[in-house]
Order: structure tokens, then sequence, then C-alpha cells
């Protein structure tokens, strides 16, 4: 475990069994993100591929136990891919396909290193495996929006008591100094699973290096899928696309 005082019933979670015997969808939300975000695309990408689906919020997100403290290490998305494992182990999930956006595109690609025992195949979103200026400078954004506009409003609708201290350890953990030098690219090469790499052309928190930087440097099968006049939430800004590009992805997986 994370740690000592970390346990599974602080998480709020969603799943289906409708397929048994059949591999498991597991959704890792961004870094605003939670269960009622991914709206319907779970369980629409479930009856694609006959696949089983799990959804989590992580603690502090959406219906979740709120954070045990807001500071945030270097390392805590290392941890919260420490948490998924935990998370399929308590769900008895042996056979795992990540779908991670940004932050959950990052713990993603850090579990299929950490426990490529479990994991089939990983597709990500606009995840960051460095810090970039466009990434910070999108947060600083991100924080004026927060605080003159009605995106606090927008975001307790999903949050309520937690939405504050989420805001608040994501924007201030990553346009910290100590945070620049944040880098996961040496999980990279102990990723054999295939994976599907996904990034919209003009994500507004991450540059097509990212894409580069994990394609050139995991060891499976790896696809990547560039999206013209797409931003950083591609599952809902072009979502039968992604349906489509998805379900292909896992089908092929499975050998279907």
């Amino acid at each position: 475990m994370p740690n000592s005082s970390f346990s599974l019933n602080k998480l709020a979670t969603f799943k289906t069994t409708d397929f048994p015997e059949r591999p498991t969808l597991v959704f890792l939300h961004d870094s605003l993100g939670c269960i009622a975000l991914w709206r319907d695309f779970p369980v629409l990408l479930g009856n694609l591929t006959r696949c089983n689906v799990l959804v989590y919020d992580r603690q502090g997100y959406g219906k979740s136990k709120p954070f045990d403290s807001i500071e945030r290490t270097n390392d805590y998305m290392e941890i919260e891919a420490d948490v998924l494992n935990d998370v399929l182990e308590e769900n008895k999930i042996e056979k795992a396909i990540l779908f991670g956006h940004s932050d959950g595109g990052s713990i993603a690609l850090i579990a299929a290193a950490k426990y490529p025992e479990k994991i089939l195949g990983i597709i990500t979103e606009g995840a960051h495996v460095f810090v970039e200026s466009v990434t910070i400078n999108g947060i600083k954004e991100a924080i004026i929006a927060y605080e003159t506009t009605n995106l606090k409003q927008k975001l307790e609708k999903y949050h309520g008591n937690n939405t504050n201290d989420l805001f608040w350890a994501w924007a201030k953990t990553w346009t910290t100094p100590t945070f620049a030098d944040w880098n996961i690219e040496h999980f990279l090469s102990k990723i054999s699973c295939p994976a599907l790499i996904i990034q919209g052309e003009e994500d507004e928190f991450g540059t097509l290096l990212q894409v580069d930087k994990i394609v050139n440097q995991v060891n499976g099968n790896v696809e990547k899928l560039i999206i013209p006049k797409v931003k950083h939430t591609p599952h809902k800004e072009v979502p039968e696309l992604i349906l489509k590009q998805s379900s292909n992805f896992i089908k092929k997986l499975i050998k279907e």
C-alpha cells in the first residue's frame, strides 16, 4: 500500500461485470476529473469490445473521501499507480486494459511498467512524461479561470467539498519550482504491453514531443494517434473517433 493510512474504502467506484472471463477496461481520470465526467464513454467502449468496465475516483476527487493531505510529493503519480494495483487486486482483475487521460495516462504508463503481469495493454490521451512550459502556461490560465470565472462552480457540481483541495493540489504542485524536474521516462523502457498513444494536435497542456518520447522508448508494440484540430480531451471532443480507434486497438489486443 502507498501508506499505512490508505484504505480502498476511501475510493468511489463504478463497475460492470457483464462479460465473464473477458478483460476489464480500467479508466483513469485527469487532474480535474472523476467518474461522472467520463459520462457514458466507458460503458460505450465496454459494450463495443465486450469487456467489463471499472472506473474510480481517486482519493480527493468526485465522490471519494477527501485527501488525507493536500501536500503532494513529486512521486504522487507513482503512488497512484500503486493504488491502482491495489484496486485491481481488490476487484480480482487479472486482465486489465488501462485507459488513462492526462494524469491518468501518466499513471497508466507507470502502472504498466511496475505491474506488467496484470496489464494487457494501455491507451493514453494527453499523457505527460516530463514538464513543459506549455503545460505550466496552461495551468496558470486555469488558475486565472478558477479565480475569475465560474470554473469553480462547474467543478463543484462533480467534486462537491473536494473541489478546492483537488484544484490547488494540482495547480500548486505543477507550478512549484521543485516539480520542474519531474520526469517518468525511466519507466518507459519497462513497458512491454501494446500501447495506443493519443494526443490532440492542439493540446493546450502538452506538445507532441510527449508522444514521441513515449513511442520511442516503450518496448511493446505501440501505435500513435495524433488528431488535428483537437485539444486536451479527445474522448469528449471527438468521441466517435476515439471509440472506433480504441475498440479496434482492443479487439486486436484480445485477438478478435
